[in-house]
């Protein structure tokens, strides 16, 4: 008898006490034995102490595989970005395991892929000034580390630290294509004029042009996802030609899920997508119509600890430092999910505790045991990967391992 047979019939034996809280405290610290003092793999998920985020590895590589077919069809280079999961196992079945051409939003990401040997890395973050020095490491040290710029005195910055060994800056143009968070206003002449003081530049070189078109994000459905696709592709494309007209030639890039889960046929015409959700995606991208619910990746395992019937409510052991607190208001069920209890909403949540009530009517406590788990799809995987410390990938509902994702900026 293994491990985990021993504590199922230890528990069979237990269950019968009417003390919940005994029996909650039992299961918990079986499961927290378990899963410190011996592998899990081929374990059922029941057997992780909650809360934890679980990947399923087979939708994963589905999500990766349909994303790389789109992009080969389309005839534009993939640059899959990593800042939903930042792992190692997940970026290698996102590049295809050539550990080349990716995107990052933190210095520690770069770092930690630099380490173990990726390359050709875009920094696609606006240059903050007190990474230079880092973002200068990591350009004389790899074949080729890409920065992103926005603003003239960014550029100043890297004309005042030039790289060692005749290495020129590798950069790109961050342009504001009606996304409206970084970026130069694609209409306006600062952006023309930046594209250009940056291919003058000694020491520096005009690498490509950058847009993200994360305002799909308040999108319904494909077709209002690629009206707007095709609006930030045909403004690159179109600053595109006014940078040909000054004898300017460089790459292109646009990028979100939903665009490039629903590309328009012009974006054929770009170098590169920069997507990176979509490997796992979320409540939010299947409401969107990036994807359907069971493309969806991850999942956190809650457990009930409590019963307030008085509140018509039950009381999970997830709280906003389980699945975190984005997606308020957005859904009937609150800020998640929960799967196969359509009638169950996350009503809010406190650091540790989350509270869960009927959508409507009286709650049945008796239908959720202390210790039972539920499930809860997060409603933005990247906000919720985020909340862990470990990744529990799993296929078929049995363990195979964990993935442990870099922190940090």
């Amino acid at each position: 008898m293994n491990e985990l047979q021993m504590f199922q019939s230890q528990v069979s034996a237990f269950w019968p006490l009417k003390d919940a809280v005994a029996k909650y405290t039992f299961v918990t610290q079986r499961c927290k034995e378990i899963s410190t003092s011996e592998s899990m793999e081929g374990e059922p998920l029941s057997a992780l102490c909650s809360p934890a985020l679980v990947v399923d590895v087979d939708k994963v590589k589905r999500n990766a595989q349909r994303m790389m077919e789109r992009c080969h069809q389309l005839g534009v280079q993939l640059r899959p970005h990593m800042k939903t999961h930042k792992t190692l196992e997940c970026a290698d079945i996102m590049t295809g395991g050539s550990r080349r051409c990716i995107v990052v939003s933190t210095m520690a990401e770069a770092t930690f892929y630099a380490d173990h040997g990726f390359d050709d890395i875009l920094y696609a973050y606006s240059l903050p000034f007190d990474k230079v020095e880092r973002c200068a490491a990591l350009s004389e040290r790899l074949d080729l580390f890409q920065v992103l710029l926005d603003h003239p005195d960014a550029l100043e910055r890297l004309r005042k630290r030039p790289l060692k060994g005749g290495r020129r800056w590798h950069v790109w143009l961050k342009l504001d294509c009606g996304n409206g968070r970084a970026g130069v206003l694609h209409s306006e002449p600062e952006a023309l004029q930046l594209a250009r003081a940056i291919a003058e530049a000694d020491g520096v070189e005009l690498t490509g042009v950058y847009a993200h078109c994360g305002n799909t994000y308040n999108c319904e459905g494909v077709e209002q996802i690629q009206a707007v696709a095709q609006e930030t592709t045909s403004f690159t494309l179109q600053f595109m030609e006014k940078l040909k007209a000054v004898g300017i030639s460089c790459r292109s890039s646009i990028g979100s899920t939903p665009s490039c889960s629903h590309p328009v046929p012009d974006m054929g015409k770009l170098s590169e997508v920069h997507p990176g959700n979509y490997v796992f995606y979320d409540v939010q991208q299947s409401v969107i119509g990036s994807c359907a619910l069971e493309d969806v990746a991850v999942r956190v395992l809650t457990r009930v600890v409590g019963h307030c019937p008085h509140r018509n409510q039950l009381l999970i052991d997830c709280g906003w430092t389980g699945i975190s607190l984005d997606g308020a208001g957005k859904l009937p069920s609150g800020y998640a999910m929960i799967e196969g209890h359509p009638d169950l909403k996350l009503l809010s949540m406190t650091q540790e505790h989350g509270r869960v009530e009927p959508i409507s009517g009286p709650l049945d406590c008796s239908k959720y045991p202390i210790g039972s788990l539920l499930t809860l799809i997060p409603y933005h995987s990247c906000a919720a990967a985020a909340m862990h410390p470990v990744y529990h990938v799993h296929s078929e509902g049995r363990l195979m391992g964990k993935w442990t994702p870099t922190r940090g900026w």
